[in-house]
């Protein structure tokens, strides 16, 4: 097995997994002591309501396993941000987030390779899914379009939740203003050297995710990270004016070329286009607003340095007029100074 001489933090985020934890983390110190120089585990308790808690605090006791952080939430939260919770308290050079039920940890090995040879970004997309239902798969499917189309990524190929990223992309996610929800796509669309790798591994346990949480965390993310929804808004607002402003030009050929038109209805249809006009005005100037008030809440940082290099030649140090003066040492000893006359 290769060997990679850097610190390697593993997030694991677990809920109600009491009976297996100690095994998936035995697991996991066994696979990664050989693999890297040193190592950290950090586990991100999804307030689980049986006792995993009381599992992990013995676990890191005097007599439990090494190298472990265990942070316990009072309340659940998306997988999203309960991940951020522990890479933002990770210390190593590169950090792993895997989920230990569906996610094969041995293929870590493949992945820091890419890491340590450039990438600071490793994604990998297990073939072999969990069983999932008919409806929350078509969610799913249409989710990826949506955001595919909005943002221009696919989150399930092109960003899985299994990935490795260098210490330089967490600090990066660091300076977004709403890092835990910038966590999930950020990585793949900061710029970031990154690779997608494919594997095959069979999921330990197949759980039935909740298609109205999924739905809310797609929402909220669709939302938060793309400008698409607002600019529908936009878009509707300008076709229901020019449409209304189309109409008005209709009623007023009408009333000119027509003679049997019935009474009043000229000036009732110019007085709702009229109206509706004025709405369609207001709408998109308040969505241009909201929109723009949305990407000050949630601009990220304008730049961020990945590399910085330094030419070992630099030639105004040889331009500089700079004389060494060497300064002899001065003898301290009596033999040294002339005698005195007596």
């Amino acid at each position: 097995m290769t060997f990679f001489p850097v610190f390697l933090s593993i997030v694991f985020v677990v809920r109600n997994q009491s009976g297996r934890i100690e095994t998936i983390l035995s697991d996991a110190a066994t696979n990664i002591s050989s693999l890297v120089s040193d190592y950290e585990l950090i586990i991100v308790d999804n307030a689980s309501n049986d006792d995993s808690v009381s599992v992990l605090k013995s676990l890191t006791g005097e007599n439990g396993q090494p190298n472990l952080q265990v942070y316990a939430l009072t309340k659940e939260v998306d997988t999203d941000t309960a991940s951020w919770v522990g890479l933002e308290n990770a210390l190593g050079d590169f950090v792993a987030v895997i989920d230990p039920l569906v996610d094969d940890i041995g293929f870590l090995p493949e992945m820091l390779d890419k890491a340590v040879c450039g990438a600071d970004v490793v994604f990998a997309n297990n073939q072999k899914k969990p069983a999932q239902s008919l409806a929350y798969r078509v969610g799913y499917s249409v989710f990826n379009w949506l955001y595919k189309g909005s943002n221009g990524i696919n989150l399930t190929k092109e960003a899985p939740q299994f990935r490795v990223l260098s210490k330089r992309v967490v600090n990066f996610i660091l300076q977004h203003p709403q890092p835990a929800i910038a966590y999930r796509h950020l990585p793949a669309t900061g710029g970031f050297a990154r690779a997608n790798l494919n594997y095959s591994a069979t999921p330990r346990v197949s759980y039935t995710k909740r298609l109205r949480g999924c739905i809310d965390r797609g929402i909220r993310l669709l939302v938060s990270t793309t400008r698409a929804p607002m600019r529908l808004v936009t878009w509707l607002s300008l076709f229901g004016a020019f449409s209304n402003l189309v109409y008005s030009f209709y009623v007023v050929v009408i009333g000119l070329l027509k003679t049997d038109v019935a009474p009043g209805w000229i000036s009732l249809s110019l007085q709702q286009s009229g109206m509706f006009f004025l709405i369609s005005l207001v709408l998109l100037v308040l969505a241009e607003y909201i929109l723009n008030m949305v990407y000050l809440q949630n601009e990220g940082p304008l730049y961020h340095v990945g590399q910085e290099f330094t030419s070992s030649r630099i030639t105004r140090r040889e331009k500089l007029n700079i004389e060494e003066v060497v300064l002899k040492p001065v003898p301290t000893t009596p033999s040294a100074y002339p005698k005195r006359a007596a």
